[in-house]
């Protein structure tokens, strides 16, 4: 049977408009870190390069031997975890050639580092970009987290987590990090803003 993220995983991809506790298990990822506008062309170019990638992935079988424990699945959203510069911090508006980005799609469960490091050499030679050579595979856990769906523009994010902050402090929540991640559900290209689907998730811990 096919392994649907929407399905499956529910609850860490379509999660309700309103905040809520999560505990996320560490994934893996092929990742690309990087700075600057999110409208620039290098941020698009990262997101090309990750989708090659995880597109690698899913048509194996059809490329050759099919890996160890290989099943069928829908490849994963693009996320982002979120910074800013040392600079951008000292600012009283968000300048967001400050941001400070890792890009990552996640991976599934079979895909070993000797796996994700093939593959990485087989993508490099039939579709060569300078980003693959910054490109990496490696495994994240938020653990302890706040989360909730944000529809709307990505600028409106503040409005988001504001309800976020507020629920950690009504249930005695401390967010223990200036970084944030975004899942992008809905694609910014084909998608009005107003329309825009994506969880914005940040980890937490009890204060009691």
């Amino acid at each position: 049977m096919k392994v649907e993220w929407r399905k499956q995983d529910k609850s860490l991809y379509l999660p309700a408009a309103e905040p809520a506790l999560i505990q996320v298990p560490a994934y893996n990822y092929f990742l690309l870190r990087g700075e600057g506008n999110p409208n620039a062309a290098p941020f698009a170019e990262a997101v090309g390069v990750l989708y090659s990638l995880s597109y690698a992935i899913k048509m194996l079988p059809k490329k050759g031997p099919e890996p160890d424990g290989y099943y069928d699945y829908t490849v994963f959203p693009l996320e982002g975890v979120w910074d800013l510069s040392e600079a951008g911090r000292k600012k009283a508006v968000l300048d967001k050639d400050e941001l400070v980005y890792t890009l990552m799609i996640r991976q599934p469960d079979f895909v070993t580092p000797e796996l994700a490091a093939k593959v990485l050499e087989k993508v490099k030679h039939s579709k060569p970009h300078p980003l693959l050579h910054k490109a990496a595979f490696d495994s994240f856990e938020d653990g302890l987290s706040v989360q909730m769906m944000h529809t709307g523009p990505y600028d409106d994010e503040p409005h988001s987590f504001a309800r976020m902050e507020q629920y950690c402090a009504d249930r005695e929540l401390r967010r223990i990090s200036h970084l944030h991640r975004e899942i992008y559900i809905s694609d910014a290209r084909r998608v009005q803003p107003e329309k825009l689907r994506t969880v914005l998730r940040f980890k937490v811990s009890r204060q009691n």
